[in-house]
């Protein structure tokens, strides 16, 4: 299993949301050109980054910091955040970013997507669906988890069969620490076999670390965690080196 540690930006700073809400903000003094360095430093093969201000205005507002970084560094990035066009996307793989993160586009504009998997290799996406439990039953959530369009998030991934990678949240967990929501990991695990899941949302210990491999996720997010210092990242490494 692969450990993402993640730094999400907004404004220029590395900041935590709860819940994915813009409303209920943690700040962190930290450098973010920097912060990677350290994650690298530290072994992480991948980095995961957001601009929450692109993911909220549905536009590139970090995207010259985010090329900053990806010139400082040798490690691989996952970058997500306001997404919606070729020339954004090139601009990122261009700067050497490994893999781009489509959540909204992903529901909004599926056959846009499919191009995009198609053009530029699926391999350099990943699917980011966001759901909140409805009866037990995962509806993604799109537009910085503002809206509820309704759709169940296996229906959603199935309209993408060349997909290598989906990111799966369950955002009653994003950012509280509360440990992830295992039965939703285990389930998409075993419904999408033929895709890397990635498990966010909720991690707080190496325990749950543990757990999510057992669940079958390809990969965990851990953002808030690392930050608050209730994990730290060369133990969170270990872990998963562990489980391989």
């Amino acid at each position: 299993m692969i450990v993402y540690p993640a730094m999400d930006l907004m404004g220029g700073c590395c900041v935590g949301l709860a819940h994915g809400r813009f409303d209920d903000v943690s700040s962190y003094l930290a450098d973010p050109v920097e912060a990677v360095l350290d994650f690298e430093d530290a072994g992480a093969e991948w980095a995961h980054i957001v601009d929450l201000d692109g993911a909220r205005e549905g536009g590139p507002r970090q995207h010259g910091l985010i090329v900053d970084i990806a010139l400082s560094v040798s490690m691989k990035l996952q970058v997500a955040g306001g997404f919606r066009s070729r020339e954004q996307l090139r601009r990122m793989f261009d700067a050497g970013v490994d893999r781009v993160v489509v959540g909204s586009l992903a529901v909004n504009d599926p056959a846009l997507v499919r191009e995009l998997l198609d053009e530029f290799g699926a391999d350099h996406f990943a699917l980011a669906l966001d759901v909140n439990l409805v009866g037990g039953t995962p509806i993604v959530a799109t537009a910085g988890c503002a809206e509820q369009p309704g759709r169940v998030l296996w229906d959603v991934v199935d309209r993408f069969p060349g997909a290598e990678h989906v990111i799966v949240t369950d955002i009653g967990r994003d950012g509280m620490m509360t440990g992830p929501n295992l039965d939703l990991i285990e389930e998409a695990s075993r419904r999408l076999s033929h895709l890397q899941v990635q498990a966010s949302g909720g991690v707080s210990s190496v325990e749950d670390l543990h757990a999510l491999a057992a669940c079958g996720a390809a990969g965990a997010i851990v953002g808030k965690a690392l930050w608050e210092g209730r994990i730290k990242l060369d133990d969170a490494l270990q872990t998963a080196r562990l489980q391989d």
